[in-house]
């Protein structure tokens, strides 16, 4: 199983946390692997050590996997929550009062965005 965070808006637009878990199949001499799941593009991205973005929508339903560096995400009812390298995130908040977004280490991070269908 891999665990991933999802970050989402409820009817009223507040956003919220969930986790859910991926099963993995086993495939023997390569590894236990997730089911296919289709994707629109793929999105390579770094930005400052001083990044911090005030609430915002996510601009797609989109995984996050964060390569290098950590973050501090707020959901709009002020519930915060730490990733660091290695977590992986699905953000779906497209509409509603978003989240916040800030860097937690002294340097640039490297993320990945795999925007889905």
């Amino acid at each position: 199983m891999i665990t991933i965070t999802r970050v989402y808006s409820d009817a009223n637009g507040e956003s919220h946390f969930e986790d859910f878990e991926v099963p993995l199949k086993n495939n023997g001499d390569i590894g236990f692997l997730s089911d296919d799941e289709p994707v629109k593009s793929i999105v390579f991205r770094e930005v400052s050590p001083s990044y911090d973005y005030d609430f915002h929508n996510a601009p797609d339903r989109q995984y996050i996997v964060l390569l290098e560096g950590g973050v501090e995400i707020e959901t709009s009812l002020g519930e915060k929550r730490i990733f660091n390298t290695g977590s992986i995130l699905l953000v779906e908040d497209t509409t509603g009062k978003g989240h916040k977004t800030k860097n937690i280490e002294p340097k640039l991070r490297k993320s990945i965005f795999i925007k889905l269908i």
